[in-house]
């Protein structure tokens, strides 16, 4: 018999409410199957949908449980801090003021609400060299001037990226979208600076077609693996604020602030919650 679950519907990573990041959480999430929890992620057919339930951590203040259409994730930056702040929302009170704890398949993600924009810590990158086989064929694969390219590499938080810095914001804003591999099962991400006048530092966007996403509206995983693999080039020195959505009428922004001693990095950005009710699950 289906049970009456409290429900939050919130975008993430945007200033302006519906032009960010769609989240779905299910805020009383603990009971739950793995098959009944993939289903309602199915059903709603966001990028993520996220469970909520009591820790299983003594530090914690809450677990989470992240599902794409098709599979769970051990960690995704906007259901981070969309989640973070449905908890908030609907009462959760951290252990510590202005730091909430999530528990989720990476470990125990600290999100500091201290500020007016909430951030979490990006987990630990591993930043690994990516053949050249590979930066051929996706250069083909989307016909991108090999001389665009300025760097490639095989990122992995959680998640696992291909990874490309290209010359300009521009030459990410060019991508065709439809040109993308449907067979490749790994997620790529294009990173490209903007002129000095722009309102952003950078455009970032994002192909998942092996998961089913044409494009992703704002990434904060894949932002968040961005900016190490940046500070391990030396080349992410202050904070920077990055465009994401843009080609699908969007307005994503995610801010990221570096610590240079701790080598630590905050991802941050705004979560508005737009739908609230309950779900019979």
């Amino acid at each position: 018999m289906p049970e009456s679950r409290r429900f939050i519907q919130c975008d993430v990573f945007t200033a302006t409410p519906t032009k960010g990041n769609g989240l779905a959480v299910v805020v009383d999430g603990a009971g739950l199957s793995d098959e009944q929890m993939q289903q309602f992620a199915a059903w709603t057919n966001l990028s993520e949908t996220t469970f909520l339930m009591p820790p299983s951590s003594d530090v914690a203040d809450y677990k989470v449980r992240i599902f794409t259409p098709t599979l769970e994730m051990p960690f995704a930056g906007h259901p981070t801090l969309g989640s973070c702040a449905s908890w908030l929302h609907t009462g959760g009170k951290p252990r510590q003021s202005s730091l909430v704890r999530q528990e989720c398949g990476v470990g125990i993600v600290e999100i500091d609400i201290s500020g007016e924009t909430p951030a979490f810590i990006a987990p630990p990158t591993s930043v690994n060299p990516m053949p050249e086989e590979k930066i051929q064929n996706v250069a083909n694969t989307f016909e991108i001037d090999s001389n665009k390219i300025q760097r490639a590499a095989i990122l992995d938080n959680g998640p696992k990226w291909q990874a490309f810095e290209l010359a300009s914001a521009d030459d990410v804003l060019a991508l065709d979208s439809n040109k993308a591999d449907p067979n490749d099962p790994v997620p790529i991400g294009f990173i490209g600076p903007h002129e000095s006048d722009h309102e952003a530092d950078y455009e970032v966007r994002m192909f998942a077609t092996g998961a089913g996403i044409t494009e992703d509206p704002i990434t904060g995983s894949l932002n968040a693996a961005l900016a190490h693999w940046m500070m391990s080039l030396g080349t992410l020195e202050s904070s920077i604020t990055v465009a994401q959505g843009t080609c699908i009428g969007r307005s994503g922004r995610v801010t990221i602030e570096p610590d240079q001693a701790s080598k630590q990095i905050k991802v941050g950005g705004q979560s508005h919650i737009l739908i609230e009710g309950t779900v019979f699950l």
